[in-house]
């Protein structure tokens, strides 16, 4: 697999840590001018010239967006129309110098005719790269594209179509279902150990690996913006081997089973700003490639800014894993608010000796927190021990930085659990931190210079 990186990017984290001195956010800041942004002609096709009909779920306008997007990409590039109007359709491949801009009270209503997503196209599930069901939004190398405007973008996966699948009978399934996600899942776990070759790990509808809302795959330049994406029946945006993406004032709301929202993979040169959300699993996820896949490519992601976000429920709010064997650099967030029962952690790294990765320079400041289950800062070294691996792989933790985060109610501030033998996680520093509400302290064990400057428990000063 041959990477599409943009040769401005290509040297990023050299050239941008060498400038930058002993100051991230100063290396921050050079990132986000060095990320690439779309332009677009002004030509405008409106899917209603080419046949499509609104309002009308039992006419699929599939042929007649496809054609407006083609017409669009032969032409030169420009903005592809949606009218006001719920405009039902079925999977979309996204090309080259297209807009597709969703005008306000505009919804694309995705069918859930399971047939419409075949036959599989190329893509990576939960890390590891197969042809599956086809995504409800599909790019693959393609480069300036964007997704825009005020509409909706409407999945409609629920208990009773897609989440089913995932086996759970909190998400509809019930016995004497096709449960065949178990074996498709156990099945793609074999490839991968194995390295069958790519092209012969082909899964259809009796695989049931449920697809993404919207999935790129080596492209570069990328905007989602202002829209509201809801009811994915997997991830709902999942950028691979994608340099400069950019995800800007977007609502995702998407209760499923791993609904994660926002999963860059293998990605340089990513901002997410300014936007919301509410998901069934992690809120941001960022991931490198799982086990034996991730290493073979070691495509690391690197260079991702968070800023001006709201969490609400999800599994974590900024997460760096599990899926993340090809390592990963430099992430940055801040200014951002979180809060809500459900979610269950804030700022979260996971992996473990089968995934591995090298993970380091995560800086987090102006962090403002309600309510959160388990822990503001979680790294977890033991995620899913009962994984199988044909060897160990130790993951390395280091340069972690929490500066002005406050809580009001968790278990724990701080919840580390590091390797037995060896000490993995080192070089992680929280100062000017206030939390509140605490059950349980901090709980760290297997980590090294953990350092706690000017940070109170529950009012108390710990540390320094």
């Amino acid at each position: 697999m041959k990477r599409l990186a943009s040769l401005l990017l290509i040297p990023l984290a050299v050239s941008v840590a060498s400038c930058s001195g002993n100051d991230p956010w100063k290396m921050a800041a050079e990132i986000e001018q060095s990320i690439l942004k779309t332009s677009f002609p002004s030509d405008t096709f409106n899917i209603a010239d080419f046949g499509a009909v609104p309002d009308d779920t039992t006419f699929l306008n599939t042929k007649a967006i496809e054609a407006a997007i083609v017409s669009c990409n032969s032409g030169g590039g420009g903005v592809v129309l949606v009218p006001a109007g719920k405009w039902y359709t079925g999977p979309i491949n996204l090309q080259s110098n297209v807009n597709l801009h969703l005008a306000e009270d505009a919804t694309l209503l995705f069918s859930t005719d399971y047939e419409l997503y075949l036959p599989p196209v190329l893509t990576r599930w939960e890390g590891m790269d197969c042809y599956n069901i086809h995504p409800l939004i599909y790019a693959r190398e393609s480069s300036n594209i964007a997704l825009t405007g005020k509409g909706t973008i409407d999945g409609q996966a629920s208990n009773e179509a897609w989440w089913w699948m995932n086996g759970n009978p909190a998400y509809g399934w019930r016995e004497g279902m096709n449960n065949q996600r178990i074996s498709g899942r156990a099945k793609l776990l074999e490839y991968e150990q194995n390295q069958v070759p790519v092209e012969e790990r082909r899964f259809g509808l009796e695989g049931a690996l449920r697809p993404q809302l919207i999935n790129f795959l080596k492209c570069n330049t990328v905007l989602i913006e202002d829209l509201t994406l809801r009811n994915s029946p997997f991830w709902v945006i999942h950028p691979v081997l994608t340099d400069n993406f950019i995800l800007r004032g977007v609502t995702i709301e998407s209760g499923g089973p791993n609904s994660d929202g926002c999963d860059p993979e293998s990605c340089n040169g990513v901002l997410i700003e300014n936007c919301r959300f509410d998901t069934g699993d992690d809120c941001i996820a960022i991931k490198s490639g799982r086990n034996n896949d991730g290493r073979k490519w070691s495509v690391p992601s690197k260079n991702i800014i968070v800023r001006n976000c709201r969490m609400a429920d999800g599994h974590g709010g900024v997460v760096i894993g599990s899926e993340i064997s090809g390592g990963f650099a430099n992430l940055f967030v801040e200014d951002c608010e979180m809060d809500s029962p459900e979610l269950l952690r804030v700022i979260r790294i996971k992996t473990s000796d089968c995934r591995g990765g090298v993970i380091e320079n995560v800086n987090v400041r102006n962090v403002k927190v309600g309510v959160c289950e388990e822990a503001v800062l979680k790294i977890n070294l033991k995620y899913e021990p009962s994984e199988n691996c044909l060897r160990d792989f130790p993951p390395f933790v280091r340069n972690v930085t929490l500066e002005n985060v406050t809580s009001e109610r968790s278990r724990y501030g701080v919840y580390i659990v590091g390797l037995d033998s060896t000490v993995n996680v080192s070089d992680v520093t929280l100062k000017n931190c206030s939390f509140n509400g605490v059950e349980q302290g901090a709980s760290i064990t297997g980590a090294g210079k953990v350092r706690f400057r000017k940070v109170f428990v529950n009012g108390m000063k710990e540390g320094s």
